[in-house]
């Protein structure tokens, strides 16, 4: 029974952490985040939502200063503060700022969300246990190999993740009129916009494919569906 302590324990630690994640990051999107008002998008996100027979989809402003959006386990949807002003400013389009909406409700249609959440936790947990038996065999150096091999498999999980939010989102804007083109012009911009990031962001959002690799597979499905 003993030598199965630590992976009860790392379980219980992962249990724990979900629940906890999933507190805080609530707190924060609540303390720092009210509903975005804009006409202009407001118009193309009430397309989206007819699109997939909603009757509205709401979007909300992080007031953080990088350049992103993000889906939250409970399904609410944020642009942040930084992605809003690059849109005030003329940086981006609504329709491309209406890519990252939809982009976002992949993730949340796909369960992505939630999914992040627990796989952080059971990373986290099994980065605990994956040290606590490598330390055994290999002292001083157990903790970096259990480091490396669970960011490995998160960026992992995370690069899929995105891949299929690319092409949920790619359809959504076909079916909507909007297409693809919004969607990829933001991809080629998106170095640019993000060269600046700064603040802190949750860290399963951080692993994203290369921006070249996410364009060459949406231009496949597009020319697949045109075809």
């Amino acid at each position: 029974m003993l030598k199965f302590t630590p992976i009860l324990l790392a379980l219980l630690y992962a249990f724990a952490m979900y629940h906890f994640s999933a507190w805080r990051t609530r707190k924060e999107l609540d303390a720092r985040s009210t509903e975005l008002a804009d006409s202009r998008l407001k118009s193309i996100t009430d397309r989206l939502a007819t699109a997939l027979d909603l009757k509205r989809i709401r979007v909300h402003i992080y007031e953080i200063d990088p350049v992103n959006g993000l889906a939250a386990p409970d399904g609410r949807i944020f642009i942040t503060r930084g992605f809003y002003r690059k849109y005030e400013s003329g940086e981006v389009t609504a329709e491309e700022l209406a890519s990252v909406i939809a982009h976002e409700l992949g993730h949340v249609a796909l369960g992505h969300t939630r999914r992040r959440m627990i796989d952080f936790s059971g990373q986290n947990a099994l980065r605990t246990a994956l040290a606590l038996l490598l330390s055994r065999f290999l002292p001083g150096i157990g903790v970096m190999i259990a480091n490396a091999l669970t960011s490995l498999l998160a960026a992992r999980l995370s690069r899929g993740d995105e891949y299929e939010a690319d092409a949920y989102a790619a359809a959504l804007l076909t079916k909507t009129g909007i297409g693809t083109a919004p969607q990829i012009s933001l991809f080629e911009k998106l170095d640019a916009l993000t060269a600046a990031r700064s603040g802190a962001v949750p860290a399963w959002l951080m692993s994203h494919p290369k921006t070249s690799e996410r364009i060459a597979a949406i231009q496949s499905l597009s020319s697949r569906w045109q075809g």
